[in-house]
């Protein structure tokens, strides 16, 4: 669940809304913010195939330096009425507290409008993201399967070649650093919405027998909440993000946590899940775009405090440590010093 900031929709944009679902009148809706409540920025009609005319209508309405809504209406029907494009419009170039205003409203405008409506949804920084060839190029990355890392890729080609190895001082074995198994359509999913801070926490499990990593739960999770989510019979990975302040500044921190109830599990699973963990946050960190400030490990859910994970996030810089002091001999005169040795071969003693 993302971070709500209490804003809601107008009267008249309620009443836009009602209508535009319920028929053809309207082609693009332009929602904007302003005095603390959602406003209607302005509409237009359709009067072309909806491809046709997406870039004469959507792009004069975006603004260099303000953030903005804006729905499109296509062409194409499901079971509730006409499909539509939501678009999520923060320019670089804008104040941070619009964009953190606008990114902590996207939940309530889809809230109100109605998610069942909208078939896609786009995040757009600049007009090439958000314009038809944009649009098109999102459509073809969401049919794509995503980008092999190393570990897949080296793994697809030795179960490939399905190499027969036989072990002598002679022979080199080929080993592996982790094994990457896919990400489930719906983790991906997840995972996106939670880059979008749509939700606040994913779970992740591995099907061993169909070798892939699926979505166990979104649920919307607070720090209190953080050890009932941690299974104490089985492995899991967790993905969440961490509100907070520091030194005055309030923060959206990622936590990666891989929960292993150490020997709860069998052998198997404890080696597929150490395996797993590394390729699975490379993909995280470089497929889908999610910086993770934070990676842990726990066996016990009860770790998950408030202070762990604030002084985890922020650890505490070490003092610098004092040399060790020679102590001082005893106070007083001192006699000379002794030296002793055994005597020579012919003196006396």
């Amino acid at each position: 669940m993302s971070h709500q900031t209490g804003i809601q929709a107008g009267n008249d944009v309620k009443d836009i809304f009602a209508s535009a679902r319920n028929g053809d009148q309207y082609r693009v809706l332009k929602i904007v913010i302003e005095d603390e409540q959602l406003t209607m920025g302005d509409t237009r009609h359709a009067s072309l195939p909806w491809d046709q005319e997406y870039d004469s209508l959507v792009l004069p309405l975006l603004e260099d330096d303000l953030p903005c809504y804006i729905l499109y209406r296509l062409d194409s029907t499901n079971n509730q009425g006409y499909e539509w494009l939501f678009l999520a419009w923060s320019p670089d170039s804008s104040a941070i507290r619009h964009k953190m205003l606008y990114a902590g409203t996207r939940a309530t405008l889809k809230k109100e409008f109605g998610g069942g409506h909208i078939k896609d949804e786009i995040f757009g920084t600049t007009k090439d993201d958000v314009s038809l060839s944009g649009y098109k190029k999102y459509l073809t990355s969401q049919s794509a399967p995503l980008p092999l890392t190393t570990a897949e890729e080296e793994l697809r080609r030795i179960k490939l070649s399905e190499v027969q190895t036989d072990i002598s001082v002679d022979t080199k074995q080929q080993t592996l650093q982790g094994v990457a198994f896919p990400l489930h359509g719906d983790a991906v999913e997840a995972l996106q919405r939670f880059r979008e801070k749509d939700v606040n926490y994913v779970q992740l499990h591995i099907d061993f027998e169909k070798e892939l990593i699926k979505l166990c739960n979104t649920d919307p999770t607070e720090v209190k909440d953080l050890p009932k989510r941690i299974p104490k019979d089985t492995a899991r990975y967790h993905f969440f993000l961490y509100k907070h302040s520091h030194e005055g500044d309030y923060l959206e921190s990622t936590v990666f946590i891989y929960s292993m109830p150490g020997y709860n599990c069998s052998v198997k699973e404890r080696m597929l899940y150490s395996s797993c963990k590394n390729p699975l946050v490379d993909m995280v960190e470089n497929s889908l775009q999610i910086e993770i400030e934070k990676k842990l490990e726990i066996d016990n859910g009860d770790e998950l405090t408030s202070d762990f994970l604030y002084e985890e996030v922020h650890p505490k810089q070490h003092a610098h440590k004092q040399a060790f002091a020679k102590p001082k001999g005893p106070a007083g005169k001192r006699g000379g010093r002794r030296i002793t040795r055994p005597p020579a071969e012919g003196e006396e003693d």
